[in-house]
């Protein structure tokens, strides 16, 4: 009896037991690249290898802001960014206006801290909010200077883990280039995985965005960067234990904008007074005859109030909200001209518009092959916690 009884606790224990946990997320991925991965004639071998064999979504609904911070921070904690604390990519002008690269900013649990109480090691490479992190192999995502898609490598050795940086520079000397890219990022994720031996990895790619922002997404040269980041994905995968769950994840959708409407100039010239907030994704007016005259015009979808309450309930329901019309964003300034042709790519729009998902794709040992039905953004947590074999959310 005492034996069958131990056999029952041991395989209790073993079906409970997590599986480490790789997270690459490919900032600006769009799920559309992966829904019309045939009709853009993308060559990206091992996320069409993943998809086949894996779980993938319809879509992930984002948070507000859809930017990369605020998103990257909700999928470790599973809250909204009014509630884990970081509420863009910089902090406010009174509070200094840098980015949020500290974790010291954040509100809330994060998986990393409830993957070390349960003795787990933890690693990052470039994931947003992780400097300073109590994440056991950390190249945290930290700069002082930009080019292009690259960040300067002195801030990122600055707030690495002691030591890690050497070891890692000993076996790939090039991720040592003045300015860190989607290259050095993958190679130093590798040397992690190869020798460090985490449990759960969080990797963050970011040179899509960059090529999606400048020629706009869906575009030849977006599409190179994104078949870039797949050969880069194969030699990640290829260093991952067998019994590793890899998830690809993004923190917004994208779309082009070809034309920047002066929402302040058109109502001057319809002679219409009253005032707008606009940013360039989004405006709002406590104006009831500016409200009427943009519903007229058809400037955009107004934004219901329960939507308004679902995404941002810390903030007041404005008298009208409206997202711009597609391949659209606002201005308000009162220099500015009516209209102004602007062709590039950018995100940060409300997060049920039409076809502007992220991604989520699953694969690995445990993981059956479906395409499920689309998910929010505050599930993934969750959804990770579970496959780590964790126990999270309660704050």
């Amino acid at each position: 009896m005492r034996l069958l009884l131990s056999l029952a606790l041991y395989c209790a224990t073993l079906c409970a037991a997590g599986r480490p946990l790789l997270v690459v997320s490919i900032d600006g991925m769009d799920h559309r690249y992966l829904k019309d991965r045939d009709q853009l004639g993308l060559k990206i071998p091992n996320l069409r290898r993943l998809i086949s064999q894996g779980q993938w979504a319809d879509g992930v609904i984002g948070v507000v802001p859809s930017v990369t911070f605020p998103s990257h921070t909700t999928m470790v904690t599973g809250v909204r960014p009014d509630r884990h604390g970081i509420l863009n990519n910089n902090r406010p002008p009174a509070d200094g206006g840098e980015r949020y690269f500290s974790a010291g900013h954040l509100k809330v649990t994060t998986l990393w801290d409830a993957a070390r109480r349960a003795g787990l090691k933890t690693a990052a490479v470039h994931w947003p909010v992780t400097v300073d992190a109590r994440i056991d192999f950390n190249v945290p995502e930290h700069f002082k200077k930009r080019l292009g898609d690259g960040m300067d490598f002195a801030s990122t050795v600055e707030k690495t883990t002691p030591g890690l940086m050497k070891r890692i520079l000993a076996t790939y000397p090039s991720v040592g280039r003045e300015w860190l890219n989607d290259y050095g990022r993958a190679l130093a994720a590798i040397y992690i995985l190869r020798n460090e031996k985490p449990d759960f990895v969080l990797l963050h790619l970011i040179d899509h965005d960059h090529e999606a922002h400048e020629s706009g997404p869906f575009t030849p040269h977006a599409n190179a960067a994104l078949e870039y980041i797949d050969e880069l994905l194969g030699r990640i995968l290829a260093s991952a234990p067998k019994n590793m769950v890899v998830a690809i994840v993004s923190d917004h959708g994208f779309e082009r904008a070809d034309t920047v409407i002066n929402v302040t100039a058109m109502l001057r010239k319809a002679g219409i007074t009253g005032k707008v907030q606009a940013s360039a994704t989004m405006l709002t007016t406590a104006d009831e005859a500016v409200a009427a005259y943009l519903r007229k015009v058809n400037i955009g979808r107004e934004i219901p109030a329960e939507e308004w309450r679902r995404f941002v309930p810390h903030r007041p329901v404005p008298g009208a909200a409206f997202e711009p019309n597609p391949h659209v964003q606002f201005a308000s300034a009162e220099d500015a001209p009516e209209s102004v042709a602007r062709m590039h790519g950018d995100h940060g729009y409300w997060p049920t518009r039409a076809g502007f998902r992220s991604s989520f794709l699953l694969w690995g040992p445990g993981i059956s092959q479906q395409n499920i039905a689309e998910i929010d953004m505050l599930s993934i947590a969750g959804r990770f916690a579970e496959i780590l074999g964790i126990p999270f959310g309660k704050d």
